[in-house]
């Protein structure tokens, strides 16, 4: 995720990270640029069609089509901020659960090597989830020391899961953990499975493909005919016109794109590592 100061005008507006959308759709501006350029030539020097040529009338559509597209695109880029953010609130409550399991696991458990079980398996869930998500290859270090029996072909924040489940229900067996601590401790385990279920379906759930499809194609088409109207009226100003106009547009859909995934390795998605070193540094502390 990228670390600004939002309070920083200058950076924002001089700046081109490498993840900004100019630089994504700078080859298509220049193609889109020499299209511009071309219908202007033909209309004007080419084919010089007269100043009442029924072709300037396209304006008409322009102005009305461009109040729906306005309204599609800001639904667009409000569904897809809903989904970064309702994952970001689910990694925001993995923190909390694994602080709270691990605050009360540490005023129950004293025994030092149970303590050190769960100061090596809490913190390793999130950083599976992490990789799970971001369809990583889990790394097998992530369990080194704890002497686990991970199968590489079945989920994987499950296996986890069903450990600490394991040995919370061997504690209690063995008149170490009570029936009330019991049922007070598996409200925070079971969170664990509900936010990993709830990222699943942010992730495995995307946008339907009619309707980002249909968007596109009507930024195409919009942008498209937007030289045949314009160059009667602004010359061939037309051309850095439409090329501003297709910026806009276009950049409001790829940043829907882009953030509609929270859980990926783009610039603006989550910086879900980060959150997992932090569960793994707060446990530790905790335990």
């Amino acid at each position: 995720m990228v670390q600004y100061n939002p309070k920083d005008w200058i950076t924002f507006i001089f700046r081109f990270h490498k993840s900004d959308t100019f630089r994504q759709l700078l080859p298509l501006m220049l193609l889109i640029g020499f299209y511009s350029g071309g219908i202007c030539y033909l209309e004007m020097d080419y084919w010089k069609l007269p100043e009442d040529s029924p072709i300037k009338n396209i304006t008409i559509m322009h102005g009305m089509l461009g109040f729906v597209i306005s309204l599609l695109l800001a639904y667009r880029t409000n569904t897809a901020y809903d989904r970064w953010w309702e994952g970001r609130k689910l990694w925001g409550s993995l923190v909390n659960n694994s602080r709270n399991l691990a605050i009360k696991l540490s005023a129950i458990l004293k025994e030092e090597s149970d303590r050190n079980y769960f100061k090596k398996l809490i913190p390793a869930y999130a950083s599976i989830l992490e990789k799970h998500l971001s369809d990583e290859e889990t790394a097998q270090e992530l369990f080194d020391g704890l002497n686990l029996k991970i199968d590489k072909h079945k989920h994987y924040p499950n296996q986890v899961a069903k450990m600490l489940y394991q040995k919370i229900n061997d504690l209690h067996q063995s008149k170490i953990i009570s029936g009330e601590q019991l049922i007070i401790l598996n409200s925070e385990l079971q969170s664990f499975t509900d936010v990993c279920g709830a990222c699943e379906r942010i992730k495995n759930t995307p946008i339907p493909y009619s309707y980002s499809s249909f968007i596109k194609k009507f930024i195409f088409f919009y942008v498209m005919t937007l030289p045949f109207g314009y160059s009667f009226s602004l010359g061939y100003y037309t051309i850095p016109v439409v090329i501003f106009i297709f910026y806009v547009l276009a950049s409001l859909e790829l940043i829907a794109e882009e953030i509609e995934d929270p859980f990926g390795t783009d610039a603006n998605d989550l910086p879900t590592a980060k959150i997992a070193r932090n569960i793994k540094k707060h446990v530790e502390e905790l335990l």
